[in-house]
Formats: structure tokens, sequence, C-alpha cells
């Protein structure tokens, strides 16, 4: 299993980061102190607008031992802000660098044009900036966050290999891309002798499947793409959260964050609101909550090496880690009454 945290500007103006992201002080006994939290997925459109706070299970192997962290974020003095304040606590913490997995991505900086996208100078120099805030010498997984027309696949497959044979990042991989371009970087990868992607951060849950079960299929089995999957409460839909209204203390009075307060007040977010209900009598007979019911269920793909989830407390990340439990419990014909309840099943179009 492996636990994956940030920052959320939301963590940061609410108290101190690191007390949120790190629980209680460690005692007279020593410690680390209680268990981490994190924050919320992507907006649509690109890489956010503000760093980002994940969870990632991975139940099955195989997964490194440790935690894995992530801090992203579009907006470029949130995203450093981000990066130094988890640089800091893993510099107070004195963890050791095996012990856990970090991850970044590159493609929003500064103003320039030259500060942002997929391009050799911007993958270079921004994981370089990246590392520099981190206070670490390297990175675990640096991923291409979104596609970037304006750069020749050949220029970003070899900036990735560069950056990984320099010592700057193990892996690299690949975030919110078609299939097709992932598919153009390992042929790419393969004819001049580079390094392809490990694999896609994804969206997927419960109403949102097309991608993650009938595109990427076909790469994990082709060519060993694995899938991070995000949002799988749909920013919180998938919960009886909103109930059909947005409560003051939900991120979606942030700034930035219409596009969500839009989503849940529209026709579509209260139908599927509605359809949440439905997973109450199911949820109820496995003993666990809807929003464990849809965890546990991402978990079940194949091909998801790993589901990041978002949480703004520690005690809604032990909840949320709770699916782990429910995970075994889903048997085909459970899956199955879920697919006739909801009717989000993509279906193949040949």
């Amino acid at each position: 299993m492996q636990v994956s945290i940030a920052c959320t500007e939301q963590n940061l103006r609410s108290r101190s980061s690191e007390d949120r992201l790190c629980g209680p002080r460690p005692g007279p006994g020593g410690g680390n102190g209680g268990p981490v939290c994190g924050g919320h997925g992507n907006p649509p459109g690109g890489g956010g607008s503000g760093p980002k706070a994940r969870a990632a299970v991975v139940p099955r192997p195989p997964a490194p031992a440790g935690a894995f962290r992530e801090s992203t974020g579009r907006g470029t003095g949130m995203k450093y802000r981000a990066e130094r304040t988890l640089g800091n606590i893993l510099k107070s913490k004195g963890w050791r660098r095996s012990s856990y997995v970090i991850s970044t991505k590159i493609f929003w900086g500064g103003q320039a044009e030259t500060e942002r996208g997929l391009s050799r100078k911007h993958i270079i120099e921004g994981l370089r900036g990246s590392l520099d805030r981190l206070q670490l010498g390297y990175v675990d997984i640096v991923f291409a966050n979104r596609s970037d027309p304006n750069s020749p696949m050949e220029e970003i497959v070899r900036a990735m290999t560069y950056v990984i044979n320099q010592g700057l990042a193990l892996y690299w991989g690949t975030s919110r891309w078609g299939a097709a371009e992932i598919m153009e970087a390992y042929s790419v990868a393969r004819q001049f002798n580079l390094i392809p992607p490990l694999c896609e951060q994804a969206e997927h849950h419960l109403f949102q499947r097309e991608k993650m079960e009938m595109q990427l299929p076909e790469l994990y089995h082709k060519i060993g793409v694995g899938s991070v999957t995000w949002s799988p409460l749909a920013c919180g839909l998938i919960t009886s959260k909103y109930d059909g209204r947005v409560p003051d203390t939900c991120r979606t009075t942030i700034k930035g964050y219409q596009w969500l307060k839009d989503k849940v007040q529209s026709e579509d977010g209260k139908k599927q609101q509605a359809k949440v209900m439905d997973l109450l009598p199911i949820a109820h007979q496995l003993d666990c909550t809807v929003a464990q019911l849809a965890i546990a269920w991402c978990l079940r793909s194949e091909g998801v090496s790993s589901v990041l989830l978002g949480v703004s407390s520690a005690e809604q990340l032990i909840e949320h880690l709770g699916a782990l439990q429910v995970l075994s419990q889903l048997t085909p014909q459970t899956v199955m009454e879920i697919d006739g309840l909801l009717g989000s099943k993509p279906h193949s179009k040949k």
C-alpha cells in the first residue's frame, strides 16, 4: 500500500500545512505522529488551479514500500509553495529517501512562453526547479501534465530520457494524454532507443469510464503502460456531501472552483447524486460507506496501479483507506448490480 500527500490551497490557508499533512506532533516517546492526509483531484482543462494533495492506494504488486507523494499545480505560485512546504516536511522528518516515492508534474510554469509546455528547455529547467524546492536529488516519477502540440514528440521523449539518464528522475509518465499520443511516445522511444512512458494519469470513477475501460486496456496489454487514476469520488459527487446543495465549507466556494460548483448544480450533477443514493443498499450490505465502495470499485479495474484520493483531514484519509477491506468483497455479481443501477458502463462502438 502507498500513500501520497502534498498540500492544497485550502490546507495552506486553513491552518499550518505541516500540521495538516503530518498530523499530531511526535510525543515524548518519539514517532512520526499521526496519519497523513491530502486534498483534491484536478479540475477540467489541464494542470489544475492549485497544488494537489493525493493519497494513492496500491493493493497489488509491484508496489514500492513507503509513501508516494506528489505536489502539483497550475498556478505557479501555488505549485512553488506546495513543493517548498512538502520539501520542508520531508527534510524535518528525516525519512530515508528509499522509503517513499515522490512524483511531480511538468507543464505549467512562469509567464514566459519558455516557462511552460513540454519543450526540452522547460522539462529540464522545470524539473530542476522542482528538485530545488523539494530539496531532493531526484524524483521517482515526473509526469508530462497534458500533451503539448507545440513540442515534437521526439523532443519530449528525448528530454524525458535525458532527465532520467542524468539521475533527476527514475521514470516518466503522462497525464491526460490520449491513447494515440501515448502510443506515439512509445513508438518514438523504441525507434530511437529512448525511454518510454511508464504510466498514464487519468480521471476514473463510476461516472467517468470511457478512457479507462475502452482505450487504456489495449495499451496495458500491448506495451505495459499502467494507470494512476484520480478523482474516484468525482470531486465529491459520489458521496452525500452535496445532497443537492453546496455547503459553505465546500471547496466549490474557493476561487477557481466555480467549474465544480456548476457541475454540482447542473442537471447531470443532480442526476448523478440521485443515482449515488441507489448505491446505499449495496454499501450497507458490504458494511462500508459509499465513498469506500466507489474507491474499491476503482481499485478492481485491470491495469490500475494506483488510485489517488483527495482528502482534507486525517480522519477522512483513514476512512478512504478502508476501501482496501471492501475490495475483496466486490464480487462480479456486485459489480454487475452497480452497473445496472448507474447505467454508466461504456459500450464498444464497433
